[in-house]
């Protein structure tokens, strides 16, 4: 009689409840990645496929502390909304047509990235990675501040990415100096979201600070850039982003070089991809 269990792959069960039982596990926001992606002209369709039928879920769901997830997209009429157009972001600015936001819990990303690094290793391995396709602007960040519009009511920054808003626009804001983030945060925390926001399509705006991925991270993502300077606004949008773009976010570099507390280096809407499907796939060049 065979022992099914001599035969069973070791996963090491016996530790996962070890680890359950020590370190945070807050239902907070503490951290993000970020991850904006150019597939190579020709190879939209595979890209697309291949994300959401593997990588979504193998290179990010699944792992540890990494709670919520949503894929956007730029189609091309998006991709020309963008500014300024000297990116230190995106060269060319309209590069990235998807992006990849995921939240992960606070007190966790050391845990997460031995985890990501672990597991992207072996996907490279097993052939489970897809080449053509340039990282454009990813990193991991810490969540630093959100400024709601309507207060209290409403969804709360924990729920953003499974609440079905309609639009998402991208953000980078470099400081003149590590000095000067601090000053460069609590003026837009404080002063210019809050105004901004009222009376805007946005519900909200979730700010966050980039660290520097490990150094035996995949060698198709690049360091991370403005360590210690840049921030990344996230806003979420109750409708297309088109829809009202020249009122409320055509100028969001104007107010901040007037603070002098900061340069934009990318302003990009996004609109949500629809899971499972290839639409807007053939809207991206």
């Amino acid at each position: 009689m065979t022992d099914d269990a001599t035969h069973a792959p070791e996963t090491r069960s016996h530790l996962y409840a070890e680890l359950a039982a020590v370190g945070p596990y807050g239902a907070d926001l503490g951290h993000a990645l970020i991850t904006m992606v150019e597939p190579h002209p020709g190879r939209e369709r595979e890209y697309n496929r291949w994300y959401e039928d593997d990588h979504y879920i193998a290179g990010a769901m699944a792992m540890p502390w990494l709670y919520a997830g949503r894929r956007w997209v730029a189609t091309r009429d998006l991709q020309l909304l963008r500014y300024p157009p000297a990116s230190a972001v995106a060269q060319p600015v309209t590069a990235g047509c998807y992006i990849s936001v995921y939240w992960m819990t606070a007190g966790r990303y050391a845990d997460h990235m031995r985890w990501t690094v672990g597991i992207n290793k072996r996907l490279n391995r097993d052939h489970r990675v897809f080449q053509d396709r340039t990282h454009v602007f990813t990193a991991f960040q810490d969540h630093v501040a959100t400024v709601y519009r309507d207060g209290g009511s409403g969804p709360r920054d924990i729920h953003a990415l499974d609440h079905p808003y309609a639009g998402l626009v991208v953000q980078v804001i470099d400081a003149g100096s590590p000095g000067n983030r601090g000053e460069l945060l609590a003026w837009l925390r404080e002063d210019h979201l809050p105004k901004r926001l009222a009376g805007s399509p946005a519900a909200m705006v979730t700010v966050f600070a980039p660290t520097p991925l490990p150094v035996d991270r995949m060698s198709y993502v690049k360091p991370v850039e403005g360590v210690g300077t840049r921030l990344t606004l996230l806003w979420f949008l109750q409708r297309d982003p088109r829809d009202g773009w020249r009122d409320h976010f055509a100028d969001l570099d104007t107010a901040v070089a007037a603070s002098g507390l900061g340069d934009v280096q990318l302003v990009a809407p996004f609109i949500p991809t629809v899971p499972g499907t290839d639409r807007y796939v053939d809207e991206l060049r």
